[in-house]
């Protein structure tokens, strides 16, 4: 696995490398560096077929009020189709259940068996900061808090209110829920994270983590226990 070095040695903390401040002001849709564009109940519901419109996904990828933070419905209108979340053919060695990131494509598996998979849309890494191998789910968080890095505090005083870290939330950069990657009993500062924004996905703009949708990650989240395998494929 290929680890850069600007962001590997910023530790636990290092989920904050994604986040960007402007006019002095943190926001969920300012957490990106260097981009000017902003980042952004599926549950077991099952997966979008390839025939569905934009009005049934519409449906699909509805607001989801009884989360701890309400989440709003996405504007699929933002999003291209080939995102959707569907059931795909995936011919693949890996057991059911493994996570394979294709930055490539901007797509994230999960393998279901019987050379089937889950299929999602994901922003994923901008160049110089894109890596492959092979690494597991950790741990799992639930509204996590955000930590900003001491490099980002030293370069953007503003971000030191948040150096207890930032509560759960919305306007969180983690989002709703998070998959920690590590390897080797290590955290890489990787994450599998969870964004509201729809014009993030199909693009790569993060340092090193990957993003799906809220109700595309609160599937996926149900559906991963710790331990679980992920493949990051060469872009």
């Amino acid at each position: 696995m290929i680890i850069d070095d600007g962001i590997a040695d910023s530790g636990e903390s290092n989920e904050g490398v994604l986040l960007g401040l402007r006019s002095g002001r943190l926001s969920r849709r300012s957490f990106l560096v260097g981009s000017a564009a902003g980042l952004g109940a599926a549950g077991l519901a099952g997966c979008v077929s390839d025939d569905m419109g934009r009005a049934e996904a519409a449906k699909f990828y509805a607001a989801v009020p009884n989360e701890k933070y309400p989440i709003p419905a996405v504007d699929i209108g933002k999003l291209h189709p080939k995102y959707f979340r569907k059931t795909v053919r995936y011919d693949s060695k890996e057991a059911p259940g493994t996570i394979i990131v294709d930055p490539a494509n901007y797509y994230v598996y999960r393998i279901e068996g019987d050379g089937m998979a889950t299929r999602y849309g994901a922003n994923v890494s901008r160049p110089g900061f894109l890596w492959s191998g092979e690494v597991y789910v950790g741990r799992k968080a639930e509204w996590p808090t955000w930590t900003p890095p001491k490099e980002m505090m030293a370069r953007q005083p503003e971000a030191r209110k948040y150096a207890g870290g930032m509560p759960g939330g919305l306007e969180n950069p983690l989002g709703a829920r998070v998959l920690y990657l590590y390897k080797n009993g290590a955290y890489t500062v990787y994450t599998i994270y969870s964004t509201s924004d729809p014009e993030t996905i199909g693009s790569g703009i993060t340092s090193g983590c990957t993003g799906l949708l809220s109700q595309d990650m609160l599937d996926l989240y149900s559906r991963t226990p710790i331990k679980t395998k992920v493949v990051m494929l060469p872009a």
